[in-house]
């Protein structure tokens, strides 16, 4: 914190455990701080998003005396960050604490000065290549790429990328976001293209873009964003997400109609997020109160529930603290054995390719 930033505090007590290194603050300093505080602000985490609703009454009920602001629930990895650049004077309920993005927004957030530094208590149980090492981001959970589909409205389930070009398919697949904005759906392009045999990347999205540019052409691409609801409307029969979203969805629907969850046979693209704290964060003790929570086994095991594995989920079944029943919940385990963990440069590369070409080369203005 820079003596600008002191001089501008008052001399309340959450203020000044805010200026302390992160190593300072005992977890008593910062509950105080926080309580304090008061408030904790959240964005860009839908309930049905692995879990996260469960897990956002986890932390209240844990912190009672914190009013969790959730901002736009929907948004994009690219959303949370303007949310950041767009309040860095505002110290009101409109600026978010804390962020939840795709691995390739973290550097990128971090190189733009977005974010401030913090390591957990359980630091050292997170992967290394996980992580900002100075603990300006860190993942938290990770899925792989998988299909939704809405078997009331399609009778035979494609098992493949390739599959979803076939005529049957004609208005039916979607992506679970906008892929200008959307981390989620930004490695959906990418996936596709892998399914066509490119290395993950700048090569991947290029084949990616083509895979949708022929998709749109044939008329089997929804320009919608798809989500529970147009998944059960049949707006968009099929939806490409990630497979917790999609076992979230069949879940919430519970039959009516029924969804089938397919992870392709053709590539097995596994997605890590990551998370963060504001630079400009109006409660930034309430914000590492939040990520101590996040990655205690609380909070770990309340992801996994959503169908989300943890990054410390390693550590987790090592120390036998997963029951059984929310392990045989999850999709077969030959689905996992099988994924690809794209490199973060490579995850950058395809981003910023998927971003700059879409329009361009598919064309299809991605809604609401």
């Amino acid at each position: 914190m820079t003596a600008r930033h002191i001089l501008a505090t008052t001399a309340s007590v959450a203020v000044l455990l805010a200026a302390l290194p992160a190593t300072a603050q005992t977890m008593d300093e910062l509950i105080a701080g926080a309580r304090a505080e008061g408030m904790l602000t959240t964005i860009a985490l839908p309930h049905s998003w692995c879990g996260y609703g469960d897990v956002i009454a986890g932390f209240k009920a844990r912190y009672p005396f914190l009013n969790v602001n959730e901002l736009n629930p929907d948004a994009g990895s690219a959303d949370e960050l303007e949310a950041v650049r767009a309040n860095r004077d505002n110290k009101g309920p409109q600026a978010p604490d804390v962020l939840d993005v795709g691995l390739s927004f973290g550097p990128a957030a971090q190189a733009e000065g977005l974010l401030q530094p913090y390591k957990v208590s359980t630091w050292d149980t997170i992967p290394a290549d996980a992580k900002d090492a100075d603990g300006h981001w860190y993942g938290d959970y990770y899925g792989v790429m998988a299909f939704a589909v809405n078997t009331d409205l399609v009778d035979e389930v494609p098992t493949s990328f390739a599959d979803l070009l076939k005529p049957a398919y004609a208005g039916q697949v979607a992506l679970a976001g906008d892929p200008r904005a959307s981390n989620q759906a930004i490695l959906g392009v990418l996936a596709a293209g892998m399914a066509r045999g490119a290395a993950p990347g700048a090569e991947a999205a290029a084949a990616g873009l083509e895979f949708f540019r022929e998709l749109n052409e044939a008329g089997n691409f929804v320009p919608v964003i798809g989500k529970a609801g147009t998944l059960a409307q049949g707006t968009t029969p099929i939806i490409i997400a990630w497979d917790y979203n999609a076992l979230a969805w069949r879940d919430s629907l519970a039959g009516n109609p029924p969804v089938e969850v397919v992870v392709p046979s053709d590539v097995t693209l596994a997605g890590v997020y990551v998370q963060a704290i504001s630079a400009y964060a109006p409660q930034p003790n309430a914000a590492k109160l939040w990520m101590e929570y996040l990655y205690s086994d609380e909070g770990q095991l309340g992801w996994l529930a959503g169908y989300c594995h943890p990054i410390r989920f390693n550590d987790l079944v090592a120390r036998g603290v997963v029951p059984q029943e929310m392990m045989d919940r999850l999709p077969p385990a030959d689905a996992y054995e099988r994924a690809v963990f794209p490199s973060i440069d490579a995850v950058n590369a395809n981003s910023a390719a998927v971003k700059a070409g879409w329009d361009t080369v598919v064309g299809a203005n991605v809604v609401q």
